[in-house]
């Protein structure tokens, strides 16, 4: 899964730009300003991750379906895991 970060505390704001920032061609650890806001490219993360980081107290969990996108919020970023085609062909059909 492909992560990029949005360092912001603030939902509102991620939310206003979680559009654009999803369309930007980010390369891997590229970074950018949006905004006023720093957005980046983490890399691939493994499919455990998320399962992880779900578990974690602290830790919020969001889904946009229609996409297939996971967000994760804690502390002052955001992190959205966008599956790769590698990971739609691994994950069972549901």
């Amino acid at each position: 899964m492909k992560c990029i970060s949005v360092y912001t505390d603030s939902f509102e704001q991620f939310s206003d730009m979680f559009e654009q920032v999803i369309e930007i061609d980010l390369q891997e650890n590229d970074e950018r300003e949006i905004e006023g806001v720093t957005v980046s490219d983490s890399g691939e993360v493994p499919s455990h991750y998320l399962e992880r980081m779900a578990a974690k107290p602290e830790v919020v969990v969001m889904k946009d379906k229609e996409k297939g996108i996971t967000i994760l919020q804690h502390g002052k970023v955001f992190e959205i895991l966008i599956p790769s085609e590698a990971d739609s062909l691994e994950a069972p059909s549901v």
